[in-house]
């Protein structure tokens, strides 16, 4: 069946919610027809924590299987704005150095967290030093850090977002637009696809509702995918869709989410089935 939206757009996804198990991760996406995975985790290590050698274990594992690495999901990013930066950026230094045993030039990356409650314009400054020391660095290795819109960093809101892109968008900083992550802030979706729509360079398919927050499948949720899935069709969009389905537990989360609920279901597999249909219903 052809495709009605986005023919040229890879589907990827988050394995890791499939199982721990990358073994597990494999069986499923080789049932699926999937053949790219966003890398975060496998066999109970984050890829942050991976040596050369696991890496290049998972290559070949994944090779064999004819699946590919869309982009490291890495944790770059995702600490508290007022902790010491130096071993996060010597952590992200040792990622980097491993990419190209992965097979990708592409690492997912946030903007730190605000304390609760705070001014946010106060730690601009911060933030700013610190995603640049971070950009000048994957730019010396020809790298591309694709900056998600996450819950409670200082890039969570569309103008903020907008404000990073406006500093540092080029070869090596991209916009990677989550709707899920923009209505658990209360963000229009619509109104930040189009502050951002010229530096969109990937996609993490996962909706959510206003009221309550709660992630649901792709095109049940005030995300409004299918309209802006559409409208990167039209400008001709060929990123990667990385499907990020969050409907069930699975291993890791609550370390992914300062506050993670229980989504109310255990078996991974099925939820990630599900997230895949309802996305190949958007597409298809």
């Amino acid at each position: 069946m052809e495709r009605k939206l986005l023919h040229n757009s890879p589907i990827s996804c988050f394995a890791d919610e499939i199982d721990s198990s990358v073994d597990k991760q494999i069986a499923l996406l080789k049932e699926l027809g999937i053949s790219w995975i966003e890398f975060r985790s496998g066999d109970g290590k984050g890829v942050a924590d991976y040596s050369a050698k696991e890496a290049q274990a998972l290559r070949e594992k994944l090779d064999g299987a004819g699946i590919r690495i869309s982009a490291l999901g890495s944790p770059i990013g995702k600490i508290d704005i007022t902790q010491d930066f130096e071993p996060h950026f010597k952590t992200f230094q040792a990622m980097a150095e491993l990419t190209e045993i992965y097979g990708t030039d592409k690492i997912r990356m946030f903007s730190f967290f605000m304390p609760e409650g705070a001014d946010v314009s106060a730690y601009r400054d911060e933030v700013m030093k610190r995603m640049s020391r971070l950009v000048d660095y994957a730019a010396s290795k020809n790298l591309v850090l694709l900056h998600e819109n996450e819950k409670d960093i200082y890039g969570d809101l569309a103008p903020r977002c907008l404000d990073l892109m406006k500093e540092f968008y080029g070869s090596s900083f991209r916009c990677t637009f989550d709707f899920a992550n923009f209505v658990q802030c209360g963000q229009d979706t619509l109104e930040a696809y189009e502050m951002l729509e010229p530096y969109i360079s990937y996609v993490h398919i996962k909706d959510a509702l206003f009221e309550n927050g709660s992630v649901v499948p792709a095109g049940e949720g005030d995300g409004q995918v299918a309209e802006i899935l559409g409208r990167l069709e039209k400008k001709g969009f060929d990123g990667f869709l990385s499907l990020e389905p969050h409907l069930a537990d699975f291993a890791g989360l609550k370390n992914l989410e300062k506050s993670a609920a229980s989504r109310g279901r255990t078996d991974g597999e099925e939820a990630f089935c599900t997230a895949y249909r309802a996305l190949q219903k958007i597409l298809y």
